[in-house]
Protein backbone atom coordinates (compact mmCIF):
# COMPACT_ATOMS: atom_id res chain seq x y z
CA UNK A 1 0.00 0.00 0.00
CA UNK A 2 1.78 3.41 -1.09
CA UNK A 3 1.88 6.07 1.35
CA UNK A 4 -1.00 8.11 -0.33
CA UNK A 5 -2.99 5.24 -0.20
CA UNK A 6 -2.29 4.56 3.44
CA UNK A 7 -3.01 8.83 4.01
CA UNK A 8 -6.65 7.77 2.46
CA UNK A 9 -7.78 5.54 4.72
CA UNK A 10 -6.40 7.51 7.65
CA UNK A 11 -8.42 10.43 6.63
CA UNK A 12 -11.53 8.52 6.14
CA UNK A 13 -11.20 6.24 9.20
CA UNK A 14 -10.77 9.82 11.12
CA UNK A 15 -13.98 11.42 9.66
CA UNK A 16 -15.81 8.39 10.42
CA UNK A 17 -14.37 8.41 13.85
CA UNK A 18 -15.48 12.05 14.95
CA UNK A 19 -19.05 11.13 13.60
CA UNK A 20 -18.81 8.44 15.60
CA UNK A 21 -18.03 11.04 18.31
CA UNK A 22 -20.77 13.27 17.51
CA UNK A 23 -17.93 15.71 16.62
CA UNK A 24 -20.17 16.40 13.53
CA UNK A 25 -22.74 14.07 11.61
CA UNK A 26 -23.27 13.54 8.00
CA UNK A 27 -24.63 10.62 6.10
CA UNK A 28 -22.29 10.27 3.23
CA UNK A 29 -18.55 12.12 2.99
CA UNK A 30 -17.27 13.35 -0.24
CA UNK A 31 -14.04 11.58 -1.86
CA UNK A 32 -10.76 12.58 -0.41
CA UNK A 33 -8.73 14.34 -2.89
CA UNK A 34 -5.17 14.61 -1.95
CA UNK A 35 -2.58 16.78 -3.78
CA UNK A 36 0.97 17.55 -3.09
CA UNK A 37 0.87 21.39 -2.34
CA UNK A 38 2.79 23.93 -4.70
CA UNK A 39 5.53 24.89 -1.74
CA UNK A 40 6.86 22.45 0.71
CA UNK A 41 6.02 24.98 3.86
CA UNK A 42 2.91 23.60 3.35
CA UNK A 43 3.43 19.98 3.49
CA UNK A 44 4.08 16.66 1.62
CA UNK A 45 0.17 16.62 0.79
CA UNK A 46 -3.16 18.14 1.09
CA UNK A 47 -6.49 17.92 1.14
CA UNK A 48 -9.63 20.17 1.00
CA UNK A 49 -11.63 17.08 2.35
CA UNK A 50 -13.38 19.17 4.87
CA UNK A 51 -14.38 22.22 3.05
CA UNK A 52 -16.12 19.34 0.41
CA UNK A 53 -17.81 17.83 3.76
CA UNK A 54 -19.06 21.05 5.07
CA UNK A 55 -22.13 21.01 3.32
CA UNK A 56 -23.61 17.69 3.99
CA UNK A 57 -22.13 18.39 7.42
CA UNK A 58 -23.90 21.53 8.00
CA UNK A 59 -20.85 22.15 10.06
CA UNK A 60 -17.98 24.95 9.41
CA UNK A 61 -14.93 23.58 7.51
CA UNK A 62 -12.44 24.25 10.22
CA UNK A 63 -14.71 22.85 12.87
CA UNK A 64 -14.69 19.44 10.47
CA UNK A 65 -10.21 19.86 10.16
CA UNK A 66 -9.63 20.43 13.51
CA UNK A 67 -11.93 16.89 14.60
CA UNK A 68 -10.09 14.80 11.38
CA UNK A 69 -6.70 16.18 12.79
CA UNK A 70 -7.23 15.13 16.65
CA UNK A 71 -8.38 12.02 15.73
CA UNK A 72 -5.33 10.94 13.32
CA UNK A 73 -2.65 9.03 14.93
CA UNK A 74 -0.52 7.46 12.65
CA UNK A 75 2.96 6.20 13.21
CA UNK A 76 4.17 7.31 9.93
CA UNK A 77 2.83 10.67 10.32
CA UNK A 78 4.97 13.48 11.59
CA UNK A 79 1.92 16.20 12.07
CA UNK A 80 -0.93 17.57 10.59
CA UNK A 81 -1.68 21.24 10.11
CA UNK A 82 -5.12 23.44 9.34
CA UNK A 83 -4.40 26.19 6.87
CA UNK A 84 -7.16 28.87 6.21
CA UNK A 85 -10.85 28.33 5.65
CA UNK A 86 -10.17 24.52 5.88
CA UNK A 87 -7.56 22.70 4.54
CA UNK A 88 -5.07 20.08 5.89
CA UNK A 89 -1.63 19.86 5.37
CA UNK A 90 0.25 16.35 6.31
CA UNK A 91 3.87 16.62 6.91
CA UNK A 92 5.30 12.87 7.05
CA UNK A 93 8.11 11.23 8.84
CA UNK A 94 11.27 10.94 7.11
CA UNK A 95 11.35 6.98 7.26
CA UNK A 96 8.07 6.95 4.69
CA UNK A 97 10.52 8.30 2.43
CA UNK A 98 13.32 5.82 2.29
CA UNK A 99 10.40 3.02 2.67
CA UNK A 100 9.06 4.35 -0.50
CA UNK A 101 12.63 4.39 -2.19
CA UNK A 102 13.24 0.34 -1.56
CA UNK A 103 9.90 -0.20 -2.76
CA UNK A 104 10.51 1.77 -5.81
CA UNK A 105 13.70 0.23 -6.42
CA UNK A 106 11.91 -3.50 -5.82
CA UNK A 107 9.68 -3.00 -8.60
CA UNK A 108 12.44 -2.19 -10.90
CA UNK A 109 12.01 -1.36 -14.63
CA UNK A 110 8.02 -2.41 -13.79
CA UNK A 111 7.84 0.50 -11.27
CA UNK A 112 4.63 2.62 -12.34
CA UNK A 113 2.66 0.07 -13.46
CA UNK A 114 -0.52 -0.43 -11.82
CA UNK A 115 -4.09 -2.14 -11.18
CA UNK A 116 -6.33 0.80 -11.60
CA UNK A 117 -8.29 -0.99 -14.71
CA UNK A 118 -8.59 -3.91 -13.19
CA UNK A 119 -8.34 -5.80 -16.97
CA UNK A 120 -11.39 -3.99 -18.37
CA UNK A 121 -11.16 -4.52 -21.95
CA UNK A 122 -10.55 -1.78 -23.87
CA UNK A 123 -10.84 -0.87 -27.73
CA UNK A 124 -8.78 2.12 -28.78
CA UNK A 125 -9.70 3.18 -32.74
CA UNK A 126 -7.03 5.93 -33.94
CA UNK A 127 -5.48 7.16 -37.24
CA UNK A 128 -8.41 5.62 -39.69
CA UNK A 129 -7.19 7.73 -42.47
CA UNK A 130 -8.52 7.03 -45.84
CA UNK A 131 -6.06 4.76 -47.86
CA UNK A 132 -5.70 7.24 -50.53
CA UNK A 133 -2.41 8.47 -49.63
CA UNK A 134 0.21 9.65 -46.97
CA UNK A 135 -0.24 10.39 -43.90
CA UNK A 136 0.08 13.99 -42.89
CA UNK A 137 0.83 15.80 -39.53
CA UNK A 138 -2.73 15.85 -38.47
CA UNK A 139 -2.61 11.81 -38.66
CA UNK A 140 0.10 11.56 -36.60
CA UNK A 141 -1.04 13.48 -33.47
CA UNK A 142 -3.91 11.22 -33.63
CA UNK A 143 -1.30 8.02 -34.23
CA UNK A 144 0.76 9.07 -31.32
CA UNK A 145 -1.58 10.34 -29.08
CA UNK A 146 -3.46 6.54 -29.73
CA UNK A 147 -0.14 5.11 -29.79
CA UNK A 148 0.19 6.76 -26.28
CA UNK A 149 -3.20 6.52 -24.64
CA UNK A 150 -2.84 2.80 -25.40
CA UNK A 151 0.48 1.81 -23.93
CA UNK A 152 -0.38 4.46 -20.80
CA UNK A 153 -3.89 2.10 -20.23
CA UNK A 154 -1.90 -1.23 -20.44
CA UNK A 155 0.35 0.21 -17.56
CA UNK A 156 -2.41 0.92 -15.63
CA UNK A 157 -4.24 -2.61 -15.46
CA UNK A 158 -6.73 -2.35 -18.79
CA UNK A 159 -6.58 -4.92 -21.38
CA UNK A 160 -6.12 -2.74 -24.58
CA UNK A 161 -6.64 -3.44 -28.29
CA UNK A 162 -5.41 -0.86 -30.69
CA UNK A 163 -7.32 -1.00 -34.41
CA UNK A 164 -7.22 0.60 -37.46
CA UNK A 165 -10.40 1.09 -39.02
CA UNK A 166 -9.50 0.89 -42.81
CA UNK A 167 -11.84 3.21 -44.71
CA UNK A 168 -11.88 0.77 -48.36
CA UNK A 169 -15.54 1.21 -49.23
CA UNK A 170 -17.21 3.94 -50.76
CA UNK A 171 -16.45 6.93 -52.87
CA UNK A 172 -13.05 7.50 -51.78
CA UNK A 173 -11.75 4.31 -53.07
CA UNK A 174 -13.32 4.97 -56.36
CA UNK A 175 -12.02 8.31 -56.61
CA UNK A 176 -8.94 7.11 -55.94
CA UNK A 177 -8.84 4.41 -58.91
CA UNK A 178 -10.54 6.98 -61.22
CA UNK A 179 -7.32 9.52 -60.07
CA UNK A 180 -4.75 6.14 -61.13
CA UNK A 181 -6.55 5.62 -64.31
CA UNK A 182 -6.30 9.67 -65.10
CA UNK A 183 -2.23 9.53 -64.47
CA UNK A 184 -1.47 6.37 -65.56
CA UNK A 185 -3.09 7.02 -69.32
CA UNK A 186 -1.70 10.56 -69.38
CA UNK A 187 1.46 9.04 -68.81
CA UNK A 188 1.39 7.22 -71.77
CA UNK A 189 -0.13 9.74 -73.83
CA UNK A 190 -3.28 8.81 -73.83
CA UNK A 191 -6.14 11.07 -73.59
CA UNK A 192 -7.35 11.58 -70.25
CA UNK A 193 -9.66 14.04 -68.06
CA UNK A 194 -8.68 14.11 -64.21
CA UNK A 195 -11.53 13.92 -62.21
CA UNK A 196 -13.56 16.46 -60.28
CA UNK A 197 -13.01 14.57 -56.90
CA UNK A 198 -9.71 13.26 -57.97
CA UNK A 199 -6.48 13.18 -55.50
CA UNK A 200 -3.87 15.70 -56.51
CA UNK A 201 -0.54 13.88 -54.78
CA UNK A 202 2.28 13.32 -56.48
CA UNK A 203 1.88 9.84 -54.86
CA UNK A 204 -0.66 9.19 -57.23
CA UNK A 205 1.75 9.75 -59.89
CA UNK A 206 4.16 7.68 -58.80
CA UNK A 207 1.42 5.29 -58.48
CA UNK A 208 0.62 5.15 -62.08
CA UNK A 209 4.31 5.02 -63.00
CA UNK A 210 4.94 1.79 -60.67
CA UNK A 211 2.06 -0.07 -62.78
CA UNK A 212 3.48 0.88 -65.90
CA UNK A 213 7.11 0.45 -64.67
CA UNK A 214 5.59 -3.65 -63.56
CA UNK A 215 3.17 -3.98 -66.02
CA UNK A 216 3.33 -1.28 -69.29
CA UNK A 217 0.82 -0.83 -71.01
CA UNK A 218 -1.58 -3.81 -70.80
CA UNK A 219 -4.25 -2.31 -69.05
CA UNK A 220 -5.03 -0.06 -72.28
CA UNK A 221 -6.30 -3.28 -73.74
CA UNK A 222 -9.24 -3.28 -71.03
CA UNK A 223 -12.54 -1.78 -70.72
CA UNK A 224 -12.61 1.36 -68.70
CA UNK A 225 -14.75 -0.15 -65.89
CA UNK A 226 -12.23 -3.50 -66.05
CA UNK A 227 -9.28 -0.80 -65.46
CA UNK A 228 -11.08 1.32 -63.25
CA UNK A 229 -11.68 -2.31 -61.25
CA UNK A 230 -7.87 -3.49 -61.10
CA UNK A 231 -6.38 0.42 -60.25
CA UNK A 232 -8.60 0.05 -56.90
CA UNK A 233 -7.29 -2.91 -55.77
CA UNK A 234 -3.74 -2.19 -56.48
CA UNK A 235 -3.83 1.70 -55.66
CA UNK A 236 -5.53 0.36 -52.57
CA UNK A 237 -3.24 -2.30 -52.08
CA UNK A 238 -0.20 0.17 -52.43
CA UNK A 239 -1.51 3.01 -50.24
CA UNK A 240 -2.11 0.30 -47.66
CA UNK A 241 1.25 -0.67 -47.63
CA UNK A 242 2.71 2.70 -47.46
CA UNK A 243 0.43 3.69 -44.74
CA UNK A 244 1.02 0.62 -43.13
CA UNK A 245 4.98 1.43 -43.47
CA UNK A 246 4.71 5.06 -42.25
CA UNK A 247 3.06 4.18 -38.98
CA UNK A 248 5.51 1.20 -37.84
CA UNK A 249 8.35 4.26 -38.59
CA UNK A 250 6.24 6.25 -36.52
CA UNK A 251 6.48 3.66 -33.62
CA UNK A 252 3.19 2.84 -33.86
CA UNK A 253 1.40 -0.48 -34.26
CA UNK A 254 -2.03 -2.37 -34.10
CA UNK A 255 -3.79 -5.52 -33.03
CA UNK A 256 -6.46 -5.03 -35.67
CA UNK A 257 -6.86 -4.03 -38.73
CA UNK A 258 -10.59 -3.63 -39.84
CA UNK A 259 -11.77 -3.36 -43.19
CA UNK A 260 -15.28 -1.67 -44.29
CA UNK A 261 -15.64 -3.87 -47.10
CA UNK A 262 -16.19 -6.80 -44.50
CA UNK A 263 -19.25 -5.03 -43.88
CA UNK A 264 -20.97 -4.63 -46.62
CA UNK A 265 -19.51 -8.13 -48.05
CA UNK A 266 -20.87 -9.99 -44.80
CA UNK A 267 -24.56 -8.62 -44.86
CA UNK A 268 -23.94 -6.57 -41.45
CA UNK A 269 -24.59 -3.86 -42.54
CA UNK A 270 -28.11 -4.98 -43.65
CA UNK A 271 -28.33 -7.06 -40.56
CA UNK A 272 -28.51 -3.97 -38.49
CA UNK A 273 -30.48 -1.91 -40.37
CA UNK A 274 -33.25 -4.57 -39.99
CA UNK A 275 -32.65 -5.17 -36.14
CA UNK A 276 -32.98 -1.08 -35.94
CA UNK A 277 -35.98 -1.74 -38.08
CA UNK A 278 -37.20 -4.01 -36.11
CA UNK A 279 -36.92 -2.17 -32.73
CA UNK A 280 -39.20 0.38 -34.50
CA UNK A 281 -35.71 2.84 -34.78
CA UNK A 282 -35.88 2.97 -38.24
CA UNK A 283 -38.49 4.18 -40.55
CA UNK A 284 -39.03 4.81 -43.88
CA UNK A 285 -39.64 8.13 -45.56
CA UNK A 286 -39.30 10.03 -49.02
CA UNK A 287 -38.39 6.31 -50.33
CA UNK A 288 -35.13 6.13 -47.42
CA UNK A 289 -34.63 4.87 -44.21
CA UNK A 290 -34.29 6.70 -41.40
CA UNK A 291 -32.39 6.19 -37.88
CA UNK A 292 -34.64 7.73 -35.01
CA UNK A 293 -31.30 9.69 -33.97
CA UNK A 294 -33.31 12.23 -32.04
CA UNK A 295 -34.91 10.06 -29.84
CA UNK A 296 -31.30 9.38 -28.09
CA UNK A 297 -30.27 12.72 -28.07
CA UNK A 298 -29.28 13.81 -31.64
CA UNK A 299 -30.79 17.15 -33.38
CA UNK A 300 -32.18 15.53 -36.48
CA UNK A 301 -32.85 11.90 -37.31
CA UNK A 302 -30.22 10.41 -39.85
CA UNK A 303 -30.51 8.86 -43.25
CA UNK A 304 -28.97 5.39 -43.17
CA UNK A 305 -30.09 3.62 -46.71
CA UNK A 306 -30.41 6.10 -49.38
CA UNK A 307 -33.29 6.56 -51.77
CA UNK A 308 -31.54 4.16 -54.26
CA UNK A 309 -30.77 1.51 -51.98
CA UNK A 310 -27.08 2.86 -51.02
CA UNK A 311 -26.12 2.27 -47.36
CA UNK A 312 -24.82 6.11 -46.27
CA UNK A 313 -20.96 6.32 -44.11
CA UNK A 314 -23.51 6.52 -40.56
CA UNK A 315 -25.05 2.73 -41.91
CA UNK A 316 -21.78 1.32 -41.50
CA UNK A 317 -20.27 2.87 -38.77
CA UNK A 318 -23.24 1.65 -36.90
CA UNK A 319 -22.97 -1.91 -37.87
CA UNK A 320 -18.82 -1.81 -37.23
CA UNK A 321 -19.69 -0.28 -33.64
CA UNK A 322 -22.18 -2.85 -33.15
CA UNK A 323 -19.48 -5.90 -34.22
CA UNK A 324 -17.38 -3.81 -31.94
CA UNK A 325 -19.38 -3.77 -28.81
CA UNK A 326 -20.15 -7.93 -30.07
CA UNK A 327 -16.34 -8.50 -29.51
CA UNK A 328 -16.89 -7.80 -25.86
CA UNK A 329 -15.08 -4.67 -25.02
CA UNK A 330 -16.33 -2.38 -21.93
CA UNK A 331 -15.01 0.57 -23.29
CA UNK A 332 -14.68 1.91 -27.00
CA UNK A 333 -12.46 4.53 -27.51
CA UNK A 334 -12.17 6.43 -30.56
CA UNK A 335 -9.81 9.46 -31.76
CA UNK A 336 -11.31 11.73 -33.67
CA UNK A 337 -10.24 14.71 -35.88
CA UNK A 338 -12.15 18.15 -35.29
CA UNK A 339 -13.95 18.19 -38.06
CA UNK A 340 -15.89 15.01 -36.81
CA UNK A 341 -17.13 16.63 -33.46
CA UNK A 342 -20.68 16.73 -34.87
CA UNK A 343 -20.58 13.14 -35.81
CA UNK A 344 -20.65 11.80 -32.09
CA UNK A 345 -23.95 12.62 -31.36
CA UNK A 346 -24.96 10.21 -33.90
CA UNK A 347 -23.00 6.98 -33.61
CA UNK A 348 -23.54 7.06 -30.10
CA UNK A 349 -27.76 7.25 -30.33
CA UNK A 350 -27.32 4.52 -32.70
CA UNK A 351 -25.46 2.00 -30.06
CA UNK A 352 -28.47 3.25 -27.87
CA UNK A 353 -30.70 2.26 -30.44
CA UNK A 354 -29.40 -0.97 -30.53
CA UNK A 355 -29.68 -1.62 -26.61
CA UNK A 356 -26.34 -0.58 -25.42
CA UNK A 357 -24.99 1.84 -23.39
CA UNK A 358 -24.25 4.87 -25.50
CA UNK A 359 -21.45 6.23 -22.65
CA UNK A 360 -19.80 3.11 -23.58
CA UNK A 361 -18.44 5.07 -26.39
CA UNK A 362 -15.98 7.93 -25.69
CA UNK A 363 -14.90 9.97 -28.41
CA UNK A 364 -11.38 12.07 -28.02
CA UNK A 365 -11.47 14.88 -30.74
CA UNK A 366 -7.95 15.85 -31.64
CA UNK A 367 -7.50 19.87 -32.53
CA UNK A 368 -5.40 20.91 -35.58
CA UNK A 369 -1.61 20.73 -35.64
CA UNK A 370 0.15 24.24 -36.87
CA UNK A 371 4.07 23.88 -37.93
CA UNK A 372 6.43 26.65 -37.29
CA UNK A 373 9.80 27.38 -38.47
CA UNK A 374 11.77 30.83 -37.85
CA UNK A 375 8.22 31.76 -36.71
CA UNK A 376 6.43 31.40 -39.61
CA UNK A 377 3.50 28.91 -40.16
CA UNK A 378 4.70 26.31 -42.61
CA UNK A 379 1.58 25.41 -44.53
CA UNK A 380 2.59 23.35 -47.73
CA UNK A 381 5.37 20.42 -48.30
CA UNK A 382 8.70 21.83 -49.65
CA UNK A 383 8.99 18.77 -51.72
CA UNK A 384 5.14 18.30 -53.35
CA UNK A 385 3.38 21.50 -52.53
CA UNK A 386 0.92 20.14 -50.83
CA UNK A 387 0.12 19.02 -47.30
CA UNK A 388 3.29 18.26 -44.96
CA UNK A 389 3.29 14.44 -44.62
CA UNK A 390 4.13 12.27 -41.55
CA UNK A 391 7.20 11.30 -43.37
CA UNK A 392 8.34 14.54 -43.99
CA UNK A 393 7.94 15.83 -40.01
CA UNK A 394 9.67 12.49 -39.00
CA UNK A 395 12.91 13.57 -41.69
CA UNK A 396 12.99 16.67 -40.48
CA UNK A 397 12.92 15.97 -36.60
CA UNK A 398 13.11 12.80 -35.83
CA UNK A 399 10.67 10.18 -34.56
CA UNK A 400 11.47 10.75 -30.62
CA UNK A 401 10.77 14.89 -31.30
CA UNK A 402 7.44 14.25 -33.62
CA UNK A 403 6.13 12.31 -30.95
CA UNK A 404 6.49 14.03 -27.60
CA UNK A 405 5.48 17.41 -29.27
CA UNK A 406 2.26 15.51 -30.62
CA UNK A 407 1.33 14.07 -27.10
CA UNK A 408 2.91 16.89 -24.39
CA UNK A 409 -0.62 19.32 -25.11
CA UNK A 410 -3.60 18.36 -24.26
CA UNK A 411 -5.66 17.07 -27.23
CA UNK A 412 -8.31 19.49 -26.84
CA UNK A 413 -5.90 22.37 -27.68
CA UNK A 414 -4.52 23.65 -30.71
CA UNK A 415 -0.86 22.67 -31.11
CA UNK A 416 1.62 25.13 -32.16
CA UNK A 417 4.63 22.54 -33.27
CA UNK A 418 7.62 24.48 -33.35
CA UNK A 419 9.63 22.38 -36.18
CA UNK A 420 13.13 24.84 -34.77
CA UNK A 421 12.32 23.83 -31.09
CA UNK A 422 11.92 20.23 -31.98
CA UNK A 423 15.50 20.04 -33.53
CA UNK A 424 17.46 21.58 -31.26
CA UNK A 425 20.49 19.70 -29.30
CA UNK A 426 19.48 21.71 -26.20
CA UNK A 427 17.68 21.91 -22.86
CA UNK A 428 15.19 24.02 -24.31
CA UNK A 429 14.38 21.21 -26.23
CA UNK A 430 11.78 18.75 -23.72
CA UNK A 431 12.43 15.46 -25.22
CA UNK A 432 16.33 16.08 -25.77
CA UNK A 433 15.95 16.95 -21.85
CA UNK A 434 14.37 14.20 -21.11
CA UNK A 435 16.40 11.80 -22.95
CA UNK A 436 19.20 13.66 -21.58
CA UNK A 437 18.74 12.85 -18.10
CA UNK A 438 18.09 9.01 -18.63
CA UNK A 439 21.83 9.32 -20.79
CA UNK A 440 23.58 10.61 -17.84
CA UNK A 441 22.42 8.20 -15.89
CA UNK A 442 24.39 5.65 -17.68
CA UNK A 443 26.98 7.68 -17.78
CA UNK A 444 27.22 7.98 -13.84
CA UNK A 445 26.75 4.50 -13.93
CA UNK A 446 30.00 3.78 -16.28
CA UNK A 447 31.82 6.31 -14.30
CA UNK A 448 30.74 4.20 -10.90
CA UNK A 449 32.17 1.27 -12.81
CA UNK A 450 35.32 2.15 -13.66
CA UNK A 451 35.83 3.71 -10.14
CA UNK A 452 34.99 -0.11 -8.85
CA UNK A 453 32.15 1.05 -6.92
CA UNK A 454 29.72 -1.64 -5.88
CA UNK A 455 26.11 -0.79 -7.14
CA UNK A 456 24.66 -3.46 -4.87
CA UNK A 457 22.45 -1.35 -2.54
CA UNK A 458 20.69 -4.58 -0.92
CA UNK A 459 21.19 -3.53 2.97
CA UNK A 460 21.87 -0.21 2.52
CA UNK A 461 20.72 2.28 5.03
CA UNK A 462 19.01 5.05 2.68
CA UNK A 463 18.86 7.63 5.22
CA UNK A 464 22.26 9.26 4.22
CA UNK A 465 20.33 10.30 1.19
CA UNK A 466 19.19 13.90 3.04
CA UNK A 467 19.79 16.65 1.07
CA UNK A 468 16.72 18.86 -0.75
CA UNK A 469 17.64 17.16 -3.85
CA UNK A 470 17.19 13.67 -3.21
CA UNK A 471 13.79 14.22 -1.09
CA UNK A 472 12.72 15.94 -3.93
CA UNK A 473 13.33 13.15 -6.13
CA UNK A 474 11.96 10.44 -4.20
CA UNK A 475 9.02 12.34 -3.64
CA UNK A 476 8.63 12.95 -7.22
CA UNK A 477 9.01 9.14 -7.74
CA UNK A 478 6.69 8.52 -5.21
CA UNK A 479 3.73 10.16 -7.00
CA UNK A 480 4.11 8.22 -10.04
CA UNK A 481 1.95 4.78 -10.27
CA UNK A 482 -1.22 7.65 -8.99
CA UNK A 483 0.37 9.43 -12.06
CA UNK A 484 0.07 6.35 -14.47
CA UNK A 485 -3.86 5.64 -12.89
CA UNK A 486 -4.93 9.16 -12.89
CA UNK A 487 -3.68 9.90 -16.23
CA UNK A 488 -5.00 6.37 -17.84
CA UNK A 489 -8.81 7.47 -16.13
CA UNK A 490 -8.58 11.02 -18.29
CA UNK A 491 -7.27 9.83 -21.32
CA UNK A 492 -4.84 12.13 -20.72
CA UNK A 493 -0.72 10.77 -22.03
CA UNK A 494 -0.07 14.35 -21.98
CA UNK A 495 0.52 14.13 -18.10
CA UNK A 496 2.58 11.49 -18.53
CA UNK A 497 4.95 13.81 -21.09
CA UNK A 498 4.57 16.86 -18.08
CA UNK A 499 5.35 14.45 -15.50
CA UNK A 500 8.34 12.71 -16.55
CA UNK A 501 9.86 16.31 -17.86
CA UNK A 502 9.34 17.72 -13.92
CA UNK A 503 11.13 14.26 -12.98
CA UNK A 504 14.17 14.89 -15.41
CA UNK A 505 14.55 18.26 -14.10
CA UNK A 506 14.69 17.69 -10.96
CA UNK A 507 17.27 14.63 -11.93
CA UNK A 508 19.15 17.19 -13.21
CA UNK A 509 18.97 19.60 -10.33
CA UNK A 510 20.59 16.63 -8.26
CA UNK A 511 22.89 16.27 -10.79
CA UNK A 512 24.30 19.42 -10.09
CA UNK A 513 24.58 19.27 -6.41
CA UNK A 514 25.66 15.89 -5.51
CA UNK A 515 28.52 13.83 -6.53
CA UNK A 516 28.55 10.21 -6.44
CA UNK A 517 31.89 9.44 -7.45
CA UNK A 518 34.48 10.69 -4.87
CA UNK A 519 31.99 10.73 -1.74
CA UNK A 520 31.66 8.23 1.06
CA UNK A 521 31.20 4.70 -0.16
CA UNK A 522 27.41 4.18 1.99
CA UNK A 523 26.64 7.53 0.40
CA UNK A 524 27.77 6.87 -3.47
CA UNK A 525 26.02 3.49 -3.46
CA UNK A 526 22.43 5.56 -1.63
CA UNK A 527 22.82 7.93 -4.53
CA UNK A 528 23.61 5.27 -7.49
CA UNK A 529 20.33 3.47 -5.78
CA UNK A 530 18.38 6.48 -6.32
CA UNK A 531 19.74 7.50 -9.67
CA UNK A 532 18.61 3.81 -11.06
CA UNK A 533 15.49 4.30 -9.44
CA UNK A 534 14.97 7.55 -11.59
CA UNK A 535 16.35 5.91 -14.44
CA UNK A 536 13.56 2.98 -14.22
CA UNK A 537 11.01 5.87 -13.81
CA UNK A 538 12.54 7.82 -16.82
CA UNK A 539 12.46 4.64 -18.97
CA UNK A 540 8.62 3.34 -17.87
CA UNK A 541 7.50 6.97 -18.98
CA UNK A 542 9.46 7.49 -22.27
CA UNK A 543 8.09 3.57 -22.93
CA UNK A 544 4.76 4.74 -22.34
CA UNK A 545 5.32 8.08 -24.97
CA UNK A 546 6.65 5.36 -27.28
CA UNK A 547 9.92 7.35 -26.97
CA UNK A 548 13.66 6.08 -26.70
CA UNK A 549 15.90 6.08 -23.81
CA UNK A 550 19.09 6.56 -24.88
CA UNK A 551 22.10 5.32 -22.96
CA UNK A 552 24.34 7.91 -24.65
CA UNK A 553 23.72 11.04 -26.59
Amino acid sequence: MDIKELLHNAVMKAARQAIADGAFSADELPEIVLEVPPQKEFGDYATNFALQAARAARTKPRAIADAIVLRLHESWLDKAEIAGPGFINFYLKADWLYQSLAAILADGREYGNTTAGAGKRVQIEFVSANPTGPLHVGHGRGAAVGSALANLLKAAGYEVEREYYINDAGNQIDHLAASVNARYLALLGQPAEFPADGYHGRDIIDTAQRIIDHEGDIYLKMSADERLAAFKELALKEKLAALKEDLQAFNVEFDAWFSERTLHQSGAISETCQLLKDNGSIYEQDGALWLKSTAYGDDKDRVVIRENGVPTYLAADIAYHRNKAERGFGSLINIWGADHHGYICRVKAALAALGYDAAMLEVLVLQMVSLYRDGELVKMSKRTGQSVTLTELIEEVGCDAARFFFIMRSIDSQLDFDLDLAKARSNENPVYYIQYAHARIASIFRQADEAGIDRRWSGCDFRVLAAPPEIDLIKKMGEYPDEISYAALERAPHRVARYVYELAGLFHAFYNQCRIVGVEPELAVARLALVTAVQNTIRHALTILGITAPEKM
